[in-house]
């Protein structure tokens, strides 16, 4: 049913991008900010069930094969869209985009996070897989696991792997570059997902661990923003 249900999403958000492409093309200013948040919202909604499938047996080899294989699908179906806005940075430091735009483009990410929340939400109320039974009125599922500290570094590493990999990997053929980038970030969600969940990405923090921002915003802004947006800084100055 899970699966179903991602798959689904994924259908979805396609044939939406589509429509927007056909339809709005001569309003790229609305164009882009539809394109932005479907696919950030893709992203965002099968993360969410995702997390609920971490506990399948056998563990972890189920989560990592799913996380693998929806990274890869998030790949080959969301081409020129960003969303992390991290990586929405990348432009706006290079003047590849003004700074406007960049902006609405962080928006529509934190706008898909904010709508993905609440529509995995009520797909959880309505129990339809035995993951789903009472996972809508969980609260904070406390992903760190370690001291703020050492969250913050860690999130701030893999941020600086993730997307210097990034950079590196550009002049790979499509079709092996996502594979790759799967494959980097499923050892990145082995190495550190038991401490931080590796996420690596603001806007999918916040629609992952929004009760965690709710009852410790500082904390949780500072591990899951504030580090990932300095390794991107970092990556940005030294390149």
């Amino acid at each position: 049913t899970s699966l179903l249900l991602m798959a689904g999403i994924v259908v979805t958000v396609g044939l939406c991008r589509r429509f927007t492409r056909r339809r709005l093309r001569a309003h790229q200013r609305l164009c882009t900010f539809l394109l932005e948040m479907f696919s950030t919202f893709q992203i965002c909604a099968c993360t969410n069930e995702l997390c609920l499938l971490g506990n399948v047996e056998p563990k972890p080899h189920t989560a990592l094969t799913l996380t693998y294989g929806f990274t890869v699908l998030h790949g080959l179906t969301l081409t020129g869209s960003t969303c992390n806005p991290c990586g929405t940075l990348q432009p706006m430091w290079g003047g590849g985009i003004s700074v406007k735009m960049g902006g609405l483009k962080t928006a529509a990410q934190f706008v898909a996070a904010v709508l993905a929340r609440g529509f995995m939400h009520f797909i959880w109320s309505l129990e339809m897989a035995e993951p789903h039974f009472g996972a809508h009125s969980q609260g904070c599922s406390n992903p760190m696991q370690t001291t703020e500290t050492q969250a913050f570094c860690i999130e701030l590493l893999f941020s600086v792997v993730f997307q210097l990999t990034i950079l590196r990997v550009e002049s790979v053929n499509p079709k092996y570059r996502v594979h790759l980038i799967a494959l980097l970030i499923t050892m990145l969600v082995y190495a550190g997902g038991n401490l931080t969940g590796a996420v690596f990405n603001p806007a999918l923090a916040f629609s992952v661990h929004a009760n965690c921002f709710y009852d410790k915003f500082l904390s949780y802004s500072l591990v899951y923003w504030i580090a990932p947006s300095l390794g991107k800084f970092l990556i940005l100055y030294v390149f």
